[in-house]
Formats: structure tokens, sequence, C-alpha cells
């Protein structure tokens, strides 16, 4: 039986953890033998695994060096870069798959003999704009890494239309878009009462300002429960939510269920809520898992201005934006709610939930490596 081509899925996170990283690797290992390299276990399907030890933390940058705009040895310098440099092999893949860019120098260093695509999970030079000693230190060096290796990939990709775009006018780089949709679920939408079900599943991080979600609630007329999945990312944040959780009867702050049973547990809901106050460049334009994830548990979405979700939600009638990312914007589209139209916007989710799956959705990354191995 001959051998099927090689292909290396580089990312510097937990890869058994990191949604988008596991369907690249579900989706590839169907027709390549796929290694991996990232934190944590080797994930299913994967013919080896290079686990990065949890002491070499890839974030950290030398300072001194970053001041000195010496960007070739900030990146040598890397506790995880030095790690890896004589760990994977070079000459061996056929193609190294590159998540973030901060992964794109070691990638192109392997010498992958047919090329090396790059998927790009945010606006890099951007990503954490809203803090000054970042926008002073660390966006240069990002735009450096943009500007000298990101020509040299074979193919690119990203998150969303509004990141892609970006890419190409400051950079000149053309990325093709594979949003971050889920596996498709088999679900039917659930009937709806006059109390609607609001839900909300994602990260406790207190730049995402969920409590918004709490005022906006607490204020409404209408009769409304609202149930949050956090993530423990920030515990003191975390633990402050739970705290006010428990002076408001109709809000339930709940541990997160793991990936594969997350649309079957949004499913007993109505609504799907995500109002993103817009920080920074990439909050502006996010399209995350979480609103796919409604999408897949066959929920209506209330959604900020945020032009990338705004768009889609209007596009197929999934439900209603709210004038500006104020807990009282939101409160005026709660107040008007009306179990008729919620059942509308669940059976229009219901209606496109095949075409934003990963089922779909993945075939760029399918048709990126193919062309690089053809």
């Amino acid at each position: 039986m001959p051998s099927r081509p090689s292909v290396l899925v580089l990312s510097f996170s937990p890869i058994h953890a990191d949604a988008r990283v596991l369907r690249q690797v579900r989706l590839l290992s169907e027709t390549y033998d796929v290694t991996t390299c990232g934190y944590g276990p080797a994930p299913d399907g994967v013919v080896d695994h290079v686990e990065i030890p949890a002491e070499h933390v890839y974030w950290r940058k030398d300072q001194r060096l970053l001041l000195k705009r010496r960007y070739a040895a900030v990146h040598r310098s890397n506790a995880v870069v030095r790690y890896l440099w004589n760990r994977l092999p070079r000459g061996h893949f056929d193609v190294v798959l590159a998540d973030d860019i901060d992964t794109v120098p070691l990638a192109l260093s392997l010498q992958a003999r047919a090329g090396v695509h790059v998927d790009l999970h945010e606006y890099a030079p951007r990503q954490n704009e809203e803090m000054w000693r970042w926008r002073l230190l660390v966006a240069p060096y990002f735009r450096w890494l943009c500007r000298t290796f990101l020509p040299h990939a074979s193919s690119v990709t990203t998150v969303g239309a509004g990141l892609a775009a970006e890419y190409e006018r400051e950079f000149g780089i053309r990325a093709s878009v594979v949003v971050n949709a889920p596996h498709f679920a088999d679900l039917t939408p659930g009937e709806v009462g006059e109390s609607i079900r609001l839900v909300h599943a994602g990260n406790a991080r207190r730049g995402r300002r969920l409590e918004l979600m709490f005022d906006a609630v607490a204020a409404s007329r209408r009769p409304l429960t609202l149930d949050l999945y956090l993530m423990p990312n920030d515990p003191v944040y975390l633990a402050e939510l739970r705290e006010r959780a428990e002076s408001m009867p109709e809000v339930t702050v709940h541990d997160p269920v793991p990936p594969t049973e997350l649309a079957r547990t949004l499913s007993a809901y109505d609504i799907g809520v995500y109002v993103l106050p817009p920080v920074s460049f990439n909050n502006l334009w996010a399209l995350p898992n979480k609103f796919f994830d409604f999408i897949q548990g066959r929920l209506g979405l209330v959604v900020g201005p945020s032009p990338e979700m705004a768009g889609i939600v209007r596009q197929h009638g999934l439900g209603a934006v709210t004038e500006d990312f104020t807990a009282a914007a939101l409160t005026a589209v709660l107040d008007e709610l009306d179990p008729a139209e919620v059942r509308r916007w669940k059976q229009a989710s219901h209606e496109v939930a095949e075409e934003y799956s990963a089922e779909q959705q993945t075939r760029g990354w399918a048709d990126a490596v193919a062309a690089i191995v053809g």
C-alpha cells in the first residue's frame, strides 16, 4: 500500500483542547499521515505527536530585545522555539500547517517538501492592542513576523472576512476564510415558552464584560432566564460573576461542558447572547466559536453590532442585533422578544446549520493542503 503524504500540524496551544486545531487534525487525518506538535497529550487520529513541555511558555519574549527591535533574536531566544529547533526533523514532512503567526518562522525552517500553509486565528498585529505595553513592545514584533515570513507561505487562511481584508491591506497577503464552525449536530429546534431562556457559553475574561448581560437581564421587564457556561480563564473574574448570580434568581453560572456535548446542552435554550464591546480590532471583527455553537444548538441569536456576527444574523434572519454595545441596548431588544418570533429565529438556525458546520466550512483547509501537495 503506497504511503500517504505527511502533514505536520504545528500549534503553540494544547491541541487536544483547541477546537479549531482539532478540526484541522480531524479533517486532514482522513487523507494524510498527520503529526502534531503542541502542548499536552496527542489528539486522536495522529501518527505521531511532539509535546511541548508546559514549562516552556511561547508568549514570553525577551523585553530587552524587543526594545532594541532585534526581532530575529527575539524569535530565536523564545523558549519553545529553542526547545523544538532540533526536535522537529527538517525536510521530513510534505506539508506543514502552521497555526498563528508565532509558529510561522519555525514552520518555514522545517523545509517541508511541498510547502507551508498558515492559519491565522487573530489579526496578530492588533491582538492585545488595548494594553499600551503590548502596543509599544509586541505589536511591532508581530508586524515584522507578518511582513517577513507570511509572503513565503504557500497559502494562508484566517477566521473572518474583516481580518482577511486587513492582512491584505497592510501586508498584501491574500487569505481565504475558514470560519470557526463546529461539527454538524443532528438536532431540531425546541419549543419556546413565555419565559425566554437565554444562554451564553465561552471564556470568563474580564475584557469581554460578561456582566453586561447581567445588567441587561436585571433591567428587563420581560420574563427571562440567563444561563452561562464559562471556562475559568480568569478565576477571580469568574468568582465575581458567580457571586453576583447568587443574588439574581434568574441567572445561573454553570461549569463548562465538553465541546462534544455543547450543542445538545445549548439546544435546551431559546437564544444565544453575545454582545462583545469593541475594545480592540479583533473584538470588533470577532466571529467566534460560540456564534456557530448557537446555530448548531438551533437557537435564535442576539448579538451586538459586530460587523461579522451582525452580517450573518441579518442575512439569514437568525435573530436581532442591538443598537450598540451597552446593557441598555441589549435590554431594549430583550424587552421586545416575542415567542413566535423566537421560534422563527430558531427555525432559521436549523435551516443554515449544515452550511455553517465544520463539514462544509473546513473545505478551505482541505483544498489548500491538496493544492500544496499537488
